[in-house]
């Protein structure tokens, strides 16, 4: 610091600059880390977290959560990938890869001396284009239209490990459309599917219920029945077992009648508990795990199971609103409110021992009220839980698209024929724009080829030769032309349309998975371009 002023304020002039570049250079490298994840042909990560447990995935946002990432700036692409599976909840690699790649054009930019503000603004201009671009190629859709869903869910687990597996996206689509009224919702909650995860068995092997299921077997210690029909559901949050003081204190008994004496209230206590519950009409009961002490003991499961009650017990403290939802029953604290118009009702409730696991299964289940949310539950699965997790995450993904057409009801084609042909319209209307946006909007069209590209590399095709015949294709106004990894290079990505004799490849994604990319991509490489200085602070 004590060299002078002269040198200090030479050398704050290069600073704004190394940040700068320092911040690209960081957010860019996460970027390329997950560029080769990318697309139907793009390779899997395997992930050790801090605990020692293993994680494989494909999906952009678990990989960047998991990962390390010191540098601020590099964080804020993992912020990105999570904003962009709330948002639309698929396209998680690509707009951290889109953002990587504007990153790059901005560097060049700004090596020519134009202003990081003056780029921000036009790169934000270019966005709101782009997103127009996108909504005049898109196709409207009908929710009835179950194939094109399909193939919207196909299209999102095609790059998963499980895109083989021929059961996942019908699941995924009827899933969603179980929870929803197709004609008014312009959303669906995806916390009303649940996804129960056995090992065991293969992939294949993975049902939806439509009804309720819990991953606790029936309580059997006490010879009680594993199925009953037209069940009356309980769920209590009190224990069954022996009242104890709250504080530690001692009972001394010094008289074996007194010893006798305890034990009769005991279980006159506890056979008083089980009448009531089963005066309430209740035949299946729920009971909440408690940490305090155990939730029942053997004493009142022989007292409920001499009153033909079956008992589940261990549910977690998580899994009541779901239960409540899906059954129609509500949580009991005391025995005292313990009452009939607390129960939900079922047609069955029996447990289920399949490929080595035993689980509980709640069919038929009649609602009270005629506008309460429908649930789903969907039991995966497979071999291992590596495989069971990232089957799970790649349900979730597909239902995302689902999801993603019931909010905005159009589609794009895929396989990067959406961001070709924003690129190629961004380009053409670069030649007519004034400076700043005639040189911005080029940079930014050729920005967005590397998804393409990237896709084309990640398949192993020649990413020039495929990229130069999508841009030529493109200019000619073939707008659903995109990398097509069955015919090793450039086919019809969507349905096909009148401008193609040839019938499309049925690669589609929903319009909303684009539209936030692109925007979400682009706001946070205005963000970064904007940041000149880095202080710590105490």
């Amino acid at each position: 610091m004590a060299q002078g002023a002269g040198n200090n304020a030479f050398r704050d002039k290069e600073k704004p600059q190394a940040v700068r570049m320092a911040n690209i250079t960081a957010a860019r490298a996460v970027a390329d880390a997950i560029r080769t994840s990318l697309g139907p042909r793009g390779m899997d990560k395997m992930i050790q977290t801090g605990k020692g447990e293993t994680i494989i995935t494909n999906d952009g946002n678990t990989m960047l959560k998991d990962m390390a990432v010191m540098h601020p700036a590099a964080k804020m692409l993992v912020d990105l990938a999570n904003a962009q599976d709330i948002e639309a909840g698929d396209g998680t690699t690509s707009v951290v890869v889109i953002a990587g790649s504007l990153l790059g054009a901005a560097e060049r930019l700004l090596g020519k001396g134009i202003h990081p503000t003056i780029i921000s603004e036009s790169f934000q201009r270019a966005a709101t284009r782009a997103v127009q671009v996108l909504e005049e190629i898109s196709v409207p859709i009908n929710l009835a239209d179950r194939q094109t869903l399909l193939k919207a869910a196909s299209t999102s687990l095609s790059s998963k490990i499980v895109s083989q597996e021929p059961k996942l996206a019908p699941m995924a689509v009827d899933a969603v459309l179980r929870i929803i009224d197709p004609k008014y919702a312009s959303n669906a909650d995806l916390k009303n599917v649940r996804i129960l995860k056995k090992p065991g068995g293969v992939i294949d092997d993975s049902e939806m219920i439509d009804g309720l299921v819990l991953g606790q077997p029936v309580v059997k210690s006490a010879g009680g029945p594993t199925r009953i029909e037209k069940a009356k559901i309980g769920l209590i949050q009190f224990q069954l077992s022996p009242p104890k003081p709250d504080m530690e204190n001692q009972i001394v008994v010094n008289d074996y009648r007194q010893m006798d004496k305890i034990l009769k209230e005991e279980r006159t206590y506890l056979l008083n508990m089980a009448k009531k519950i089963k005066k309430a009409k209740c035949n299946v009961l729920l009971i909440q795990k408690s940490i305090l002490r155990d939730a029942v003991n053997d004493l009142s499961l022989h007292f409920l199971y001499k009153l033909g009650i079956l008992v589940v017990k261990d549910i977690e403290r998580d899994e009541i609103e779901f239960i409540c939802k899906s059954t129609g029953c509500k949580p009991v604290a005391d025995i005292d409110s313990f009452h009939e118009d607390m129960l939900g009702s079922a047609d069955l409730v029996e447990e289920v021992s399949s490929l080595g696991a035993r689980y509980t299964k709640v069919t038929g289940v009649k609602h009270a009220k005629e506008n309460s949310p429908r649930t789903v539950s969907i039991v995966a699965r497979g071999a291992n839980s590596l495989i069971l997790d990232e089957a799970a995450r790649s349900l979730h993904d597909a239902m995302c698209v689902v999801r993603c057409l019931v909010k905005k009801r159009a589609l794009l084609p895929g396989g990067g024929a959406p961001e070709m042909a924003v690129a190629t319209a961004l380009s053409r209307d670069a030649t007519t724009a004034l400076y700043p946006d005639s040189i911005c909007w080029k940079a930014f069209a050729d920005a967005l080829e590397v998804v393409p590209v990237t896709l084309a590399e990640n398949a192993g095709l020649n990413a020039i030769k495929v990229v130069t015949e999508l841009r030529a294709r493109h200019a000619k106004g073939e707008n659903n032309v995109g990398v097509s990894i069955k015919r090793g290079g450039v086919g019809v990505m969507g349905a096909g349309d009148g401008t193609t004799t040839s019938t499309g490849e049925g690669v589609m994604q929903p319009l909303l998975v684009s539209t936030s990319a692109i925007e979400l991509a682009s706001e946070t490489v205005k963000m970064i371009l904007r940041i000149d200085d880095i202080a710590l602070s105490r």
